[in-house]
């Protein structure tokens, strides 16, 4: 490797002018290969023992703030390998020092691949520290099968067997061949794998689905934002104070410490799941870092390999450039629908489909070289492009391809683990097509529910035929026929709503009142409310609590259904297929569901809903593609559900995979120091940040 990094000096000092290797009066070719081999080791030196301690100071620095600075810093490595040259020549201008210790790195890379690949000890050790962790007590590695499970974050079962018909997934298409619609393979190969679609709750997104998946609990997460008047708190499961707070009634819940208890691993997900081996994982992202909490590891164990890191800032500069590029052609074709995608949002989704990525992937070969258990990983690439592309757009299908050849990686990898693996993918929901209900109607549902309320909304809202029609339903309950003069202006004489959305799931909620309000009480406070949102056309039903009835859906045209008919009499939900009912029932039991939950309208014609946030690609509520996930499975693996059953709820995911666990590994028993104790910390901890950030 110091030979070829030699050579790569050698031949960028002749390629490029600012970049030279001898004295103005010239030198001979020995001395200039002399000084070239010792800035190459002074380089190559500097590389394995600098970074990592530079990596370690910037773990602090948000991610893709840390990708843009790899050149510099790489380039600052170079820099003063030269100035530490005995030799006392080479010269580089700053800027021509990037572009050299960028190619300088990656062709040590790709050269130390190639000197390992043909030793399976070597090529292991090399992936291995990738990861840079080891096994505590280094105990024998079981030689039972461990289990590996991806989450392919937002990809819907539909979707999956549409990639793989087309050809774009063929890893996963190999794995499926002669199966499950799949045609088969000219070689005669039989599928190894089988795809189970399965259901989601109201609540199709993946804080709830991920809880359930890793904790066996969505009970009382009605959607992805929700306010608890309890507390007094907006709820968000991707903020790392909700997530832990999330976890920690879910272990309270279920008396279990997690999927990932015994021997497990977690790496970017919102939650743990027990484990005692965690990065990139958001319920713990908040607390001090420590021995249980190793949540910006996997970036410190990725970037680590300054290979590794130069390699994934170019990636990361061309996903900002092909998102740029994506987002300008939709504009000027004027695509319908679409979404704005200017500011950080470039960035974003860099991060996602690239840094997030690669860290995961390196963090779950690591895993999967030290042999442990059970490994539960996120990758978040596709749903983030879905929802400002499409589901079905060229930019998400790109995504695809990407995944799958990771895919491809982590089942090479399994190769040289010390213990064979069976490799489960998993989504958490899907995604539903449609434009924006603000997009739609020119005014958003708060705009709307203020309109309904009578409270002063924006002039671009009150100009709209929604906006219009609510103020003047309002006139009419409270009989008065003529608009007063400063009606628009006057205060509001109670707290006003909160209105949050969760993709085409709307949550409405009255703080000042203390307890989920009733109907009748929703009726009496502001009496053309309900009428209002429930004639709305760009919405398919309304959940609220009744005194008579205990819980109602509420339709356009006078439709009122009490829960315990929905069966017989689905009304309003009729549209949205089995398990509606079940589904809008198990919420409204939830101790937090909010006064007012408004699902959008859908057609089922086209599966399109209206999203209540500005994503042309949504998640949340009920309607189409998003509340249909997939497992796909090994065959060696007994089947999720019996023939003719079918999957509901990420509850039933869990205990379907700890099944597995059970069956390869037998009776699967958290270990209290990574269940027992490490959940009492994290309660102890979510408490003590709950109440900081009440007090601030």
């Amino acid at each position: 490797m110091w030979a070829v990094s030699t050579v790569t000096m050698l031949a960028l000092a002749g390629l490029l002018p600012d970049f030279q290797l001898q004295s103005a009066d010239g030198d001979s070719a020995t001395r200039i290969a002399v000084t070239a081999g010792c800035g190459a080791g002074a380089f190559g030196l500097l590389s394995a023992v600098v970074w990592p301690l530079l990596v370690r100071l910037l773990l602090l620095v948000p991610a893709f703030v840390l990708g843009l600075l790899v050149f510099f810093l790489n380039g600052s490595l170079l820099l003063l390998a030269l100035r530490l040259n005995p030799s006392g020549r080479g010269v580089v201008a700053p800027e021509t020092a990037v572009i050299v210790a960028a190619v300088m790195s990656a062709v040590a890379s790709a050269t130390g691949a190639a000197l390992a690949v043909r030793d399976d000890e070597a090529y292991r050790r090399r992936l291995h520290r990738l990861a840079t962790r080891s096994r505590r007590a280094q105990p024998p590695c079981p030689t039972a099968p461990g289990l590996v499970c991806v989450q392919l974050d937002g990809v819907g079962h539909d979707v999956l067997a549409d990639a793989v018909r087309k050809g774009l997934m063929p890893t996963v298409g190999r794995w499926l061949t002669g199966g499950d619609g799949i045609p088969p393979a000219a070689d005669g190969s039989r599928p190894t794998h089988r795809l189970t679609p399965w259901r989601t709750d109201w609540s199709s997104q993946t804080g709830a689905s991920q809880l359930g998946i890793l904790h066996g609990s969505t009970f009382d997460v009605p959607a992805f934002r929700w306010y608890e008047k309890d507390r007094g708190e907006v709820m968000v499961c991707n903020r790392p104070t909700s997530a832990a707070e999330l976890q920690r009634r879910a272990v309270l819940h279920t008396e279990d410490g997690g999927l990932l208890g015994v021997d497990g691993a977690s790496r970017g997900n919102l939650f743990s799941g027990g484990a005692g081996e965690q990065a990139l994982v958001l319920s713990i992202a908040t607390r001090r870092r420590g021995r249980e909490n190793r949540s910006r590891a996997g970036y410190f164990a990725y970037f680590s390999d300054p290979a590794n890191a130069v390699r994934t800032a170019l990636s990361f500069v061309a996903e900002v450039a092909r998102e740029i590029g994506q987002s300008t052609r939709a504009r000027l074709r004027r695509q319908r629908p679409r979404v704005g995608r200017g500011g950080l949002y470039p960035f974003v989704r860099a991060f996602a489909t690239v840094v997030e990525r690669d860290v995961v992937v390196a963090a779950v070969m690591g895993d999967m070289l030290a042999g442990r258990t059970c490994v539960y990983a996120d990758l978040v690439a596709y749903d983030e492009v879905a929802h400002h592309s499409g589901p079905h757009s060229r930019d998400a299908e790109k995504v695809l391809q990407r995944l799958d050849r990771s895919l491809a990686l982590l089942e090479r990898v399994a190769e040289h683990a010390p213990r064979p693996y069976r490799i489960v993918v998993l989504s958490d929901h899907g995604q539903s097509p449609g434009e924006t209900f603000r997009s739609r109607y020119g005014l958003t549902l708060g705009d709307l529910v203020r309109a309904g309320c009578g409270l002063p909304v924006p002039r671009r809202a009150e100009r709209t035929r929604s906006g219009a029609e609510a103020r003047t339903a309002v006139r009419a309950a409270l009989r008065r026929p003529v608009e007063e003069e400063n009606e628009r202006r006057r205060p509001a004489r109670r707290r006003e709503p909160i209105v949050l959305a969760s993709g085409n799931l709307g949550l409405i909620s009255f703080p000042d009142v203390p307890h989920r309000m009733t109907k009748e009480e929703i009726d009496a406070r502001h009496p053309a409310l309900l009428t209002t949102l429930a004639n709305h056309p760009g919405i398919g039903f309304l959940l609220v609590r009744s005194e008579e009835h205990d819980g109602v859906v509420l339709g356009a045209y006078g439709a009122e259904i009490p829960l315990a008919r929905l069966d017989d009499e689905p009304g309003p939900l009729a549209r949205f297929g089995p398990g509606a009912a079940d589904a809008v029932r198990r919420t409204h039991s939830f101790p937090h569901t909010a006064d007012i939950m408004v699902n959008s309208a859908y057609d089922p014609a086209d599966g399109e809903v209206l999203a209540f946030e500005e994503q042309i690609g949504s998640h949340g509520g009920l309607g189409g593609a998003q509340s249909q996930p997939f497992l796909l499975s090994p065959r060696d693996l007994s089947a999720p559900v019996a023939a003719g059953e079918r999957l509901t709820g990420a509850e039933q995911i869990h205990h379907v995979l700890r099944r597995w666990l059970n069956e390869l590994n037998g009776p699967q028993v958290p270990l209290p120091t990574t269940a027992t104790t490490a959940t009492e910390a994290e309660k102890e901890n979510a408490e003590r940040e709950a109440e900081a950030e009440r007090a601030a």
